[in-house]
């Protein structure tokens, strides 16, 4: 008779000793999204003629890996007729001016070609017609118009423009997989950890990792590695409980991997205390993006009122200082108004989209009334579809009642509306700061390598650089590539050496399964042990720590001195507690590195926001010992960079130095 198993136990792929793959490569690119998607379309281009080789990656399958694995309404950064130095402009006046405009005026220049090959591959795009009238891309295709040949694009906001994005990604990863060709990609393989060189101090060689489909360990040894794996998800408690912990704003995949690997080898860090609080709509998290720029829909109180008008002078201080002059306000700022309407016991929050509608509605025929209908349920089947299931559930007509709105629990990206992540070079050009350039021993500066010679990251792992998002993190991806080449044709020479043996690797990376074969006989339940904590449980620990003393919702995002000191007592424990994650299958192994990456950014984080004595992003986190700006001492880059032979971490200040006039009305 078969033995039916219970639901306590195993059911994943089983464990067992892994057979070794080893792999030389000259340039490594680790991840699945927009940033190493780009990286893989335009490595071949330079690398072939210089024959130099190329591998990519990913955990995931590339068709659904990254943020923008759902799909998309709009692509958030395409130029057009503005210029390089208003973005630079515009991503100064929602960051709180601390950005590195090298960088965000560097991927200006180049952003629209990556959007013009999303058209050229088959990604609809809508545009508006001679008449005046909005096509939507699929329209737009048939009638032959095109961005590439002159048509205008519809704009959602002046650096918006709208698709039709449900394929999206998959678009994308085809065109990055038919460049690199099927021999030189891999899927399910998580990368976990970066190799320093045995013989270069600060030098990367390697990496190692591990096939969540089967039983096999990756050593990687490579001349230079790019590493863009995401942001960071579920580092803070999320307002979804229960069933509905899974849900987020952010893909729950995103485990800071990008920022503990980097760290962990020495890379210097740049503005981790900045995170990233979206409002979106309330527990279906979907983005409110389209509402506000392309629909003109407002939020209000439970009153009805326009509480941004009525909480302007909450603006003043700021405005005194320069900054949220320009014509859209600071996406922070805007939740610092919304915070206090809610603390004010005047939630809940709505969207009026109703209101939006109805008088949208009034200039339009009965048919083009149906058309912006449905426009309004596929800014959401595009990219959420959990948020139209919301609507549909709780029989919400968006064109007779209003939605909720929430601003999120916080996440960590240098993509969107944050620019936490890697102190990188900028280019290698005059204009261009020296202390913005990051030179090798060769005197030349790479463009988007971090400060660990060979390794180089892309858009969310590039810190203090936002408002990328997809097509940025493409372009990003590309620029990145085109640098690793000249690098290792300048480096030709080199042999990466590893410090660690392939067994010595192995045991390190199935350490979790060691872990839970050697105590599995501690307890009749296997997720309750006394030798080992599974991942879940860890990360329950983590999040919970993180919201209450590092500013997550339960404190209206508002953390201390004490709080934080508390925190790291909390940490110092999860810290060593993360030796002893333990894994009973695959799928678990790859959420016991998840939850160790997390942890490491959490606390990279937290100690950031320790570091800057000072609440530069209000609405996104409040320092209640320091509320203010303080432009005199915090003007400033707080950097961090962890010493792989010492265990130490350091932090310390860099200028901030202005290349552009910061014009705010052109902003």
């Amino acid at each position: 008779m078969p033995v039916i198993p219970s639901k306590s136990q195993n059911l994943g792929v089983p464990i067992g000793e892994p057979e070794i793959k080893e792999i030389d490569v000259d340039c490594l690119l680790v991840g699945g999204g927009m940033g190493c998607c780009g990286a893989a379309f335009e490595i071949k281009r330079w690398a072939d003629p210089n024959n130099i080789s190329y591998l990519m990656v990913d955990k995931a399958s590339l068709e659904r890996s990254g943020a923008v694995a759902q799909g998309l309404s709009a692509i958030n950064t395409y130029l057009g007729d503005n210029t390089p130095e208003d973005y630079a402009r515009m991503v100064q006046n929602d960051l709180m001016k601390v950005v590195r405009e090298d960088l965000v005026y560097d991927l200006g220049r180049v952003v629209d070609d990556s959007v013009h090959l999303f058209e050229e591959w088959g990604l609809p795009i809508w545009v508006t017609d001679d008449d005046g009238k909005r096509l939507d891309g699929a329209v737009a295709k048939k009638k032959g118009l095109s961005i590439r040949t002159g048509a205008k694009p519809v704009r959602s906001g002046r650096w918006q423009i709208m698709i039709n994005g449900e394929s999206y990604k998959v678009i994308v990863a085809e065109a990055a997989k038919n460049a690199i060709g099927e021999e030189n990609y891999i899927e399910r393989v998580f990368v976990v950890k970066l190799l320093l060189d045995a013989n270069e101090p600060n030098r990367v060689a390697g990496a190692v990792g591990f096939s969540v489909r089967e039983n096999k360990v990756y050593i990687f040894k490579a001349n230079a590695i790019l590493v863009a794996c995401g942001g960071a998800v579920n580092v803070y408690r999320p307002r979804s409980t229960g069933e509905g912990m899974g849900r987020a704003w952010y893909p729950v995949w995103n485990a800071g991997s990008t920022y503990t690997m980097c760290s962990e080898v020495g890379a210097e860090m740049t503005m981790m205390e900045n995170r990233f609080t979206p409002a979106r709509f309330k527990d279906g998290y979907g983005p409110v993006g389209a509402w506000f720029l392309l629909f003109k829909a407002k939020a209000t109180n439970a009153l009805g009122e326009d509480y941004c008008i009525k909480n302007d002078y909450m603006i003043d201080p700021y405005r005194k200082l320069g900054y949220a002059t320009g014509k859209v306000m600071p996406a922070c700022l805007r939740n610092h108004m919304t915070l206090k309407e809610m603390k004010d016991g005047l939630g809940p929050i709505y969207m009026d989209t109703a209101t939006a509608l109805q008088d949208t509605f009034k200039t339009l025929s009965k048919k083009e009334q149906k058309h912006l209908e449905s426009e309004a349920w596929e800014d959401f089947l595009d990219m959420c579809v959990g948020q139209a299931n919301l609507w549909a559930c709780m029989n919400i007509e968006p064109e007779h009642k209003g939605s909720e709105m929430m601003p999120t629990e916080p996440y960590l990206l240098g993509s969107h509306s944050g620019c936490c992540g890697i102190w990188v070079s900028g280019p290698d050009e005059d204009w261009v700061p020296d202390e913005y350039k990051v030179k090798a021993a060769n005197g030349k500066a790479y463009n988007r390598m971090t400060t660990v010679m060979g390794l180089w990251t892309a858009a969310d792992g590039v810190g203090a650089s936002g408002h990328k998002f997809s097509s940025g993190a493409h372009a990003e991806g590309r620029i990145a590539a085109k640098a690793m080449v000249r690098w290792c044709v300048d480096h030709k020479d080199f042999k990466p050496a590893l410090k660690q043996t392939p067994e010595e690797l192995v045991k390190m990376v199935y350490q979790p399964w060691y872990n839970y074969e050697e105590h599995k006989g501690g307890s009749t339940a296997p997720d309750i042990n006394p030798k080992y904590i599974t991942p879940r449980n860890f990360m329950m620990r983590l999040i919970k720590y993180s919201d209450e003393y590092g500013g997550g919702c339960s404190t209206y995002y508002t953390t201390s001195e004490a709080l934080l000191s508390t925190l790291s007592e909390h940490m110092d424990m999860l810290q060593e507690d993360s030796l002893k994650l333990c894994a009973r299958d695959l799928h678990e192994l790859l959420r016991a590195w998840e939850n160790y990456h997390r942890l490491w950014t959490v606390r990279l984080h937290t100690m950031h926001i320790r570091f800057r004595k000072e609440s530069r992003y209000p609405g996104f986190y409040y320092r209640a010992d320091f509320m203010d700006l303080n432009e005199e001492e915090w003007l400033c880059f707080t950097n961090s960079k962890y010493d792989p032979e010492k265990g130490e971490m350091t932090f310390f200040k860099r200028p901030y130095i202005q290349i552009f006039d910061p014009t705010w009305d052109k902003a």
